[in-house]
């Protein structure tokens, strides 16, 4: 809003900041004609001289010259990052960036939120490790290489200088000196030697398993990779199902520790409850039976007995059918012979896997095992249909499920599908009182009491009923009590060139001969003509000088192994090497692995499951080994690497609709005169709007360099963090920014004021203990008060601040409170300028983490004779325990009748002794003794001295009178 009044200085600012604007911030015209008063950055320079753009260049320059003397004169120790004596050790990590070639606004936002929180620890005297790096390796890379005729080195390479670059403009505090990319030689000679040690300890092991082949790319494709319709995603080619020897991590042998370990991430919220909840079900432990289903065939030699593993086996009386997976080996036999059945088979990669599709196999049925006991009722004697279904998985229990359509859902919507008429046999019910239990179009689901079609156990438990039928099994050597994983281990081959070589040499004689640590590492071929010839297929294999090597143990001819690494092997370890990144020996050593682990990582909820388990894998066998010896062979199981978990929500852009056609519009199909009335140009009619996951097809992607070039880097980190809380999604909404940008704004010019005072005062601690004035000095009194108001709210805020910053999750109150705090030093002008100078100096180092170059630049206004950064010359301000002084001599109390207000006034702060009816009568009197109290409450319909109840509330800031 236009102020009245101008200092000449002001004045002066405005003119400057016009002819900034005329110039165009970084140097291109972009002149006030151009912008119309809806744009933000009209609304947020109108008034205001300082260039926030500019700010951005000025104090990267100086953090960069102080980088590079530092570099230049490292002190000791600091190349392992070694805390002081007595100093704190924080390692800050956000999950580092696949090198796509440009940063997206969920990179800006990941990467904020990592700076502001190392900045926070900075600020508080800890040593700080915030490193970056590139997860370089991967597929998306070959691919591009491919299309482009260029090896992916290149192509890598290039897009990291790009996004470093990108990096670079962010107002980060990087540490440079530690960076590391996953495609560098240097870098994956240790995941190499990591895969031998592993292999040494049989924890790396080959053999054969079924995937998913792409017959024209001729390679694995992941699950992912493959379309509904079971084709590639990249050359449209039918996948394949084929057997392969492949290499693994037997990641298996550490479930319970997994497991175990989540309980501990799990205390005070150190890990979300949702990454928690996603590990714990895909680790999938399950306690129940594996029970044996006899079978009957027909002409058809197959398996004596089928078995199933259950976790409810109380409801074996209830088993109407059995049902059986795709790739189950009984399946496999039948369909050799029984081409209707591998014509289904052949349709099924097309289908979802809750299908309720199926095919009852003809030549053979089961036999529930309790038909052998003489009380079991006829129903569960009789013989059972097999199917097979695709809502029954492989790699889960056997591959095989007993179907109880009375009691599992699944079952029950399989089995309606194909026996429409035939009863559903309920063996469970809620109570004695079968009449209880749900109708027969629902499954009951819970555990209960068994009904009369369950034989000797009617009128039991479930639960005690289930634990005496598997011990009558087991006696029969029907079943036994098993615990079964969800969790496989990890698939680590790739049939791909971009990735990290497997160091294993194949010997006729020998067999598979790890490489000696010597020739680590095992560097991939230059195979130019291969991209050049945009060749299909790995391209290790047709690399002669690659293949044909030596054995390591009898010197014969011999063959490398061609297949290469998941990259997500490089991302289960990359944190450690952070500590110690230049080492050539060795992955890191004993020094630097007292910076593990690491304090908080921070990233994209889409990781919650696979890269979160394979690095807390890799953790806890590095754990066991000398390379981290601050574990102890009893605590090494139960080491984590990350402490602290921090998942922020993606960020989604403001998307245009045509309501008519429902067509995303491109951005020249829209009016935007009027952001907030958005126009179709081609019809007139008002766009819809919506906020959608950014991407090209909705024309709703954010070029954050672009976006931080016009308003500045510090107004969109703050943007960016005020718009919604760390973990929620963010609707990214441009034109919000001027908020932001007002608010810097009215802070620097409240700075810049506030610098023409001297730079020394009285401590405001003090001075409130010295300098209250006399009662009698209304004018001087109503200063003090003002000053009490201001200091007591950045007392407040500091605690405040504090915390959002140590809970991470709440950095948009952060922004909020220093908000609150500007306009309170704002409108207390009459406060006594040092104390207003001490409040300023607070907002700068509460906001330093937030916005480092602005607080650069107010800490420069208002401390000149200091000189140096902020964030080397400062502290984060704590509360000077002044608060039990700043009390105000009246309060305002709100006065209720019957719980509705009816008034407030203002009253003496009671004495804080005072409670009960004592409280009561002290404020009655402290109430009517006002003028409006008298008036309103001392008689009439609203006498509160007649009242039948007083209820004073907070201290006396509210009371209710029932009358």
């Amino acid at each position: 809003m236009l102020r009245g009044s101008r200092t000449g200085l002001a004045r002066a600012g405005v003119a400057a900041c016009r002819r900034s604007i005329a110039a165009g911030a970084n140097g291109a015209t972009n002149r006030p004609s151009a912008l119309t008063r809806h744009d933000p950055r009209y609304l947020a320079r109108r008034w205001y001289a300082v260039d926030l753009v500019g700010l951005d260049k000025k104090w990267r320059q100086v953090w960069e010259q102080n980088q590079s003397q530092k570099q230049q004169n490292p002190a000791s120790g600091e190349r392992l990052a070694t805390a002081a004596d007595g100093q704190k050790h924080s390692y800050i990590l956000p999950m580092f960036p696949y090198p796509s070639g440009t940063l997206h606004l969920g990179h800006l936002r990941v990467y904020t939120i990592a700076d502001v929180v190392a900045r926070y620890h900075t600020l508080k005297g800890n040593k700080v490790m915030l490193p970056m790096g590139w997860d370089a390796f991967g597929l998306p890379a070959e691919n591009a290489a491919l299309e482009r005729g260029v090896p992916p080195e290149g192509w890598t390479k290039s897009n990291i200088t790009k996004m470093k670059s990108q990096l670079g403009l962010m107002n980060g505090s990087w540490d440079w000196s530690r960076e590391l990319t996953t495609c560098d030689p240097e870098f994956y000679k240790h995941t190499q030697k990591l895969f031998l040690m592993l292999h040494e300890r049989g924890l790396a092991y080959q053999a054969e398993a079924e995937v998913n082949y792409d017959p024209v790319d001729k390679t694995v494709l992941a699950n992912e990779q493959v379309d509904a319709h079971g084709f590639s995603w990249r050359s449209g080619a039918k996948v394949e199902k084929r057997k392969l020897k492949q290499w693994f991590f037997r990641i298996s042998e550490y479930s319970e520790d997994l497991l175990k370990g989540l309980d501990d991430l799990a205390k005070d919220g150190a890990w979300p409850e949702h990454v928690i909840s996603q590990q714990k079900n895909w680790l999938g432990k399950s306690t129940g039976a594996l029970i044996k289903f006899p079978l009957i065939t027909f002409g058809h030699e197959v398996e004596a007995a089928l078995e199933v593993f259950t976790t409810r086996p109380d409801t074996l009386f209830g088993v109407q059918y059995l049902a059986l997976a795709a790739d189950h080996p009984v399946v496999a036999q039948l369909a050799q012979r029984d081409s209707e059945l591998q014509a289904f088979l052949d349709t099924l990669p097309g289908l979802p896997q809750d299908s309720k599709v199926g095919y009852m196999l003809p030549y053979i049925r089961g036999i529930n095992p309790l038909a052998f006991h003489e009380h079991t009722p006829d129903a569960t004697k009789a013989s059972l249909p097999i199917y097979v279904a695709p809502y029954v998985l492989g790699d889960y229990g056997e591959g095989a499920v007993m179907g109880v359509p009375g009691h599992d859902t699944r079952d029950h919507a399989f089995w309606r599908e194909h026996n429409v008429d035939a009863p559903v046999r309920m063996v469970l019910s809620a109570s004695e009182d079968e009449s209880t239990t749900v109708l027969e179009n629902e499954p009951y689901v819970e555990h209960g009491i068994m009904t009369e079609h369950s034989g000797i156990y009617k009128g039991k438990h479930s639960k005690e009923a289930g634990h005496m039928m598997v011990r009558m099994l087991e006696e029969a050597n029907l079943a036994k009590p098993v615990t079964k994983w969800r969790l496989r281990d990890w698939l680590i081959s790739r049939q791909r060139y971009w990735g990290t070589p497997i160091p294993i040499i194949h010997c006729d004689s020998c067999g598979a001969v790890p490489v000696p640590d010597e020739q680590l590492p095992v560097v991939l071929p230059k195979v130019d003509n291969h991209w050049a010839q945009g060749k299909a297929g790995n391209a290790l294999e047709s690399s002669p000088e690659f293949v044909e090597t030596e054995c390591p143990k009898c010197h014969g001819p011999a063959r490398r192994d061609t297949d290469t690494m998941d990259t997500f092997v490089d991302s289960s370890w990359y944190y450690a090497r952070f500590a110690d990144p230049h080492n050539p020996d060795q992955l890191l050593s004993a020094e630097a692995a007292k910076s593990l682990p690491v304090d908080i990582y921070i990233g994209g909820v889409e990781h919650a499951i696979l890269h979160l388990l394979y690095a807390r894998f890799i953790y806890k066998f590095l754990a066991t080994t000398p390379l981290l010896p601050q574990y102890s062979e009893e605590d090494a199981l139960s080491a984590e690497p990350f402490k602290r978990l921090i998942t922020q929500g993606m960020v989604h852009g403001k998307t245009y609709i045509d309501p008519e056609t429902g067509k995303f519009l491109k951005p020249h199909e829209v009016d935007l005169s009027d952001p907030l009335k958005p126009v179709v140009v081609a019809t007139g009619a008002p766009a819809t709007v919506a906020f959608e996951k950014m991407s090209k097809s909705k024309h709703n992607g954010v070029d954050p360099t672009e976006f931080t070039s016009k308003y500045g880097v510090d107004p969109t980190r703050a943007h960016m963090l005020f718009q919604a809380p760390v973990a929620d999604v963010l609707n990214w909404d441009e034109h919000k920014i001027a908020g932001v940008t007002r608010w810097l704004q009215k802070l620097h010019d409240q700075v810049a004021a506030l610098a023409k005072s001297p730079e020394e005062s009285v401590p405001a601690k003090e001075y409130f203990a010295t300098q209250k004035p006399s009662p009698d000095d209304k004018a001087k009194l109503a200063k003090w008060e003002s000053e009490m108001a201001l200091w007591r709210e950045t007392q407040n805020k500091i605690e405040s601040v504090t915390r959002g910053y140590e809970k991470i999750y709440p950095l948009n109150v952060v922004v909020s409170d220093l908000m609150t705090l500007t306009n309170e030093l704002v409108q207390q002008k009459q406060a006594d300028q040092g104390i207003r100078r001490q409040t300023a100096d607070v907002i700068i180092r509460l906001m330093a983490p937030i916005t480092p170059a602005f607080a650069e630049e107010c800490w420069s206004l208002l401390h000149p004779s200091r000189g140096g950064s902020l964030f080397t010359s400062a502290s984060f301000p704590v509360q000077d325990g002044s608060l039990p002084m700043l009390q105000a001599e009246n309060i305002k109390c709100a006065v209720q009748i019957n719980g509705k207000l009816r008034a407030t006034v203002t009253i003496p702060r009671p004495p804080s002794d005072l409670q009960g009816d004592a409280l009561r009568d002290w404020m009655v009197d402290a109430i009517l003794a006002t003028e409006e109290g008298k008036s309103r409450f001392g008689e009439g319909k609203y006498n509160v001295r007649l009242a039948r109840r007083t209820i004073p509330v907070d201290g006396g800031k509210v009371i209710n009178f029932v009358i």
